[in-house]
Parts: structure tokens; sequence; C-alpha cells
């Protein structure tokens, strides 16, 4: 582990290059009893796709480990492009319990910031997951920076280049430290120490419906260093319609390093997806959830056949040159998230 804050290392964009991708896999069965069969598939389906693309790196019970090589042979992953490690998690929610991986400005060097995780204010059981960017570091042979700051990696989402978004009922909820809410400058000194950030950008909320209280990675993503994509709700009565319209105003302000505004592209949210009989009474659907790689971006899409289109087509032409792939998402966001929340980008 270093010492002190890291110096002259910033946070790449996920656009940029990558080694790797993160996935923590479906093995506690306790935090997915009714989806538990449905999500192994799933992450065998996701796993083989990324394979094709870069490595894949497992956080997984060494049990499971047989199960997985044969789940990603079936769905033809290439598996000499993944990589398993016994490491055990509560949970699949690798983007927000996974490191957080910043990249030296005149090295390239790689290394991980290792934050505070509690399971989004302590909903769910997490003592498993809060140990996982310690082993990744240690796997991987990196430095390794600490904050007892609580962050998820699905709540900050930056350009690579100074700029970083975040939400305000995340960041500063008293449930993410101990009932004790950190001020807004605190929680911005610590993250332009610990990211190489130098502006950030506060939204107040997120979408109806987040176990997480509001992450951005539902709303605003960079697609380049000054071109965003955000979601909108065209229906008024809907939960989410005031706070995404709040959010896209806010964005005409927003500036890149060097004074130029930001490109806007809205994609329209995908109609409710209602839960019966279930925690969430309301699913956090979203296309914003998508999951960048190397040479292609996988895009959640949720059955709904027209607007499931027209945001493919709308991801399709922020990412020129790279697949676009879909996938059906409902399982997973019957848990909470959908295709970014479960993956961790490596920078190269």
């Amino acid at each position: 582990m270093s010492k002190g804050y890291p110096q002259n290392y910033r946070l790449p964009a996920e656009f940029e290059p990558q080694e790797a991708i993160w996935l923590s896999w479906p093995s506690n069965k306790e935090s997915c009893p009714k989806t538990f069969h449905k999500l192994q598939d799933k992450f065998g389906e996701i796993a083989s796709t990324i394979s094709r693309y870069e490595r894949v790196r497992i956080n997984a019970p060494m049990l499971s480990h047989m199960n997985i090589r044969l789940s990603i042979a079936d769905n033809e992953g290439d598996l000499s492009q993944v990589d398993l490690y016994e490491h055990v998690t509560n949970d699949v929610w690798c983007r927000d319990h996974g490191p957080i991986f910043i990249k030296h400005n005149e090295s390239g060097q790689v290394a991980i910031t290792d934050w505070n995780f509690n399971a989004w204010g302590g909903k769910f059981p997490y003592d498993l997951d809060n140990t996982i960017p310690e082993k990744a570091a240690s796997v991987l042979k990196m430095d390794r920076y600490t904050s007892d700051f609580t962050v998820e990696g699905g709540a900050i989402e930056t350009n690579g280049k100074g700029l970083l978004m975040t939400t305000e009922a995340v960041l500063l909820n008293p449930n993410r430290n101990g009932g004790k809410a950190r001020t807004k400058a605190e929680m911005e000194k610590e993250l332009k120490a610990m990211l190489g950030v130098t502006n950030i950008v506060w939204f107040k909320e997120g979408i109806e419906g987040d176990d997480t209280d509001g992450h951005i990675d539902d709303i605003v993503r960079f697609v380049r260093e000054d071109a965003v994509i955000c979601m909108v709700e065209s229906k008024e009565t809907d939960p989410n319609f005031k706070v995404l319209k709040q959010i896209r105003e806010q964005l005409d302000d927003v500036r890149t390093a060097d004074g130029s505004k930001l490109e806007i592209i809205e994609i329209e949210m995908p109609n409710a997806i209602e839960a019966k009989d279930w925690r969430l009474s309301r699913l956090p659907a979203s296309y914003a959830n998508f999951m960048i790689l190397n040479n292609a971006v996988m895009v959640p899409i949720f059955g709904q056949k027209k607007k499931d289109a027209i945001a493919e087509d709308k991801i399709a032409e922020c990412f020129p040159g790279r697949e676009i792939i879909s996938v059906t998402c409902k399982d997973l966001v019957m848990e909470g998230g959908a295709l970014h929340c479960i993956a961790m980008h490596q920078p190269k």
C-alpha cells in the first residue's frame, strides 16, 4: 500500500484503451435468490462477449471457477482471455466495489485507488466486497492508495481530462459515512487529491428506483472528452421528468478544461419497468448504463422495440468504429443495475 495521496496521476476516461474488464461473478445466492441462475447465464453471455475484445478478469470463489469456464466456452468466448481469481464477493456490482484505477501522467503506470464501500449506505452485506480493491492490487502487483471516504465507481463519471460528474444524493449522503454527511468541500478535496480531477460538476439526484440513491452512470456518460449522452424523459407525469430536465439544463453550463461547451446527445428513457412483489417497485432501467470495450460498446436493451432501437442508433453514432452489441438486461435490472454496474474497466 502506498502512503499519502497519488502524485501526478489522473482518472482516465472509459473510452480510452483498456487492459481488461473486471467482473464479480454471481456466487452468493442470498443476494439474488429469485434470479440467481438467470444471472449466472447472463454473466456467461456477457463475459464471453468481453473476451472477444479484451481480457476479462473475474472475482469468484474457487468452487465456481470450473463452471465459469464452461459457461464462457458454451457462449463461444475466448478462454485464453479469461483470468479467474479466488476473490469471494457478497454481490455482483464490481463497478461499485471494484478498484478505481488511475494512470500516471508521464510514465502511464496504472495504480489502484481503494475507497470505502458500504453497499450504498449499508443496504446489503458488504464485508467481502470491500476487500476487492486490495486483492486486485495484490494480484496485479499495483500500487494502492486508500481513502476512508465512501465512493462507488458508478457514482463518478469523467472525461479523462480533469472533469468529473457526480450526484449530491450519493456522495454527500450521510448513509455513506456512518450517519454524518461529508461536506461538498471535503468531498471535492478528496476526489481531487485521489483522482487528479480539477473540476467537479454536482447534480442534485438520480433516477427513480435506484438502490444506490442516484448514480451518475444511469444519467450522464462521456462518449468523448467534450461530448456526453444524457438521458431525458418526455412524459411530464413521470417521476424522472423533473430530475432529468434539471440535469439536462445544467449540462449547458458545463465547460471542459479548455473552456469549450459539451456536445449533448439526448436519449429518451425506456418506459417504466414495474416489478410486482419486489423490493423495487420501479426498476432503474436506463440506456446510459452501457459498457465501453476496446472496439465495441455493449448496450442494455429492455424489450421495448422502438425505444431500444433509437438508443442503439444514437449510441452507435457516438462510437464510430466500435461494434454495437445489444444485451437484454431485464434480469440484471431486476437486481438494481445493468451492464455498466457490473463491470470495472482497467486502463492500459
